[in-house]
């Protein structure tokens, strides 16, 4: 019999909540992951990934109270180009929603996770996988500390460079973009009224995103070489560059928080499960930081392994692996997709490119019908959503300019 039945590798937010989730409903749940180490980012969950949280008892909570919600997204095109689209802006109430979601660091999020899967009866192993076989009805795991553990399936929740997807033999595309990301954070003057927004610049999207105690998160996209000049200013430079790139929006920027750089890369498995293993978030699929999309669709993918895997007799079957590899590509490609397209958009700078970027905002400006498809398909899918994230359904309006989910 196997030690386990199921064995999550990755203590990120996928790999936690996958193993949460499946420890409340008595799942014998192993979790392999290296010590965890700080990430000055945030994460801005959308309502269906708030619902998971409120099914796992950690939300609201601790976590609501120190966390800022985002009730408009606005979108300015910023890249000074000769064809510009008009700012765009979601309004939750539009929606009939209290927010779209909630900006929370990950340095809250990641230790409420493990505690709650802690008190679930997950098992935590510090290690890292070394090598894994699929045999018979069991996945045998080797970890860096020399030990052998073994489960019916095993969740790959590691990473983009993960160890598990790469032992077991599942290939995977990747590609490179000329960009760096530079996460952090910094206190203003002015009031951010709980608005995102996304300011569409040549390099990339430069994304400012509300925190608590008059602060915000930033995402800035940057070329390789000015993100590294960027990275090598001081507190007082970084804070008078924020000001001048978000046209003092939001006053006078100061107090920076620390500040990290990540090379921007985009990643898609050529199977999503296979082989007594499925693979969950950046393990699977790797999107530039636009729209908030790709931690959601990582907890979606948690969400839906779980239901596989709590309605088989055999979690790690070649119909459980079938039925998971179906749903999650017809969501996260079509995403991926676009997401793809709008940086590449912003990147190559090549007039029918920005024409198309600009007439696509545009028509969501003036169509509001559309508009609301957009802002409902950005929460959710909107076909299969999983049951934890079911607790509160979004709202449906049967009228004609109002459509539902």
């Amino acid at each position: 019999m196997p030690d386990f039945r199921v064995i999550v590798a990755g203590a990120g937010p996928a790999g936690l909540a996958a193993a949460a989730l499946l420890a409340k409903d008595s799942i014998r749940t192993a979790l392999v992951a290296p010590a965890p180490t700080d990430d000055p980012r945030t994460v801005a969950l959308m309502q269906p990934s708030i619902q998971l949280l409120k099914y796992l008892g950690v939300w609201p909570g601790e976590l609501a109270v120190k966390t800022a919600p985002l009730r408009k997204l606005r979108i300015i095109d910023d890249t000074g180009s000769l064809v510009l689209a008009r700012p765009l802006e979601f309004d939750c109430l539009d929606m009939q929603l209290e927010a779209f979601g909630w900006n929370i660091p990950l340095q809250l999020l990641l230790p409420s996770l493990r505690q709650r899967a802690t008190e679930l009866g997950v098992t935590f192993i510090e290690a890292a996988v070394s090598g894994a076989r699929a045999s018979g009805e069991a996945i045998e795991i080797d970890l860096s500390n020399g030990s052998e553990i073994s489960a019916e399936v095993a969740i790959a929740a590691d990473g983009a460079n993960s160890l598990l997807r790469t032992a077991v033999g599942i290939s995977y595309e990747s590609w490179s973009y000329e960009q760096t990301a530079i996460a952090t954070s910094f206190a203003h003057s002015a009031p951010h009224y709980n608005i995102s927004t996304e300011y569409h610049k040549p390099a990339g999207p430069f994304t400012t995103v509300p925190l608590l105690g008059g602060r915000s998160s930033l995402v800035w996209m940057e070329r390789p070489a000015r993100a590294e000049a960027i990275m090598a200013m001081s507190d007082r430079e970084i804070a008078v560059e924020i000001q001048i790139e978000t046209h003092g929006e939001l006053g006078i920027v100061s107090s920076m928080g620390p500040r990290k750089a990540f090379a921007m890369k985009g990643l898609i498995a050529r199977h999503f499960a296979r082989d007594r293993v499925i693979l969950i978030g950046e393990a699977a699929h790797v999107v530039p930081p636009i729209g908030a999309q790709g931690l959601n669709m990582s907890l979606r993918d948690a969400a839906l392994a779980t239901d596989l895997i709590l309605a088989s007799s055999d979690a790690g079957s070649a119909g459980v692996a079938a039925s998971y590899n179906a749903d999650r590509r017809a969501e996260v490609i079509p995403r991926q997709q676009m997401i793809d397209l709008m940086n590449r958009s912003l990147l190559l700078g090549y007039m029918p490119l920005e024409t198309a970027r600009a007439a696509g905002l545009a028509a969501l400006h003036y169509f509001a019908p559309l508009k609301r498809i957009v802002m409902q398909h950005g929460l959710s899918p909107l076909r299969n959503v999983p049951f934890a994230m079911r607790e509160a359904p979004l709202p449906t309006q049967p009228s004609l300019g109002i459509l539902g989910a």
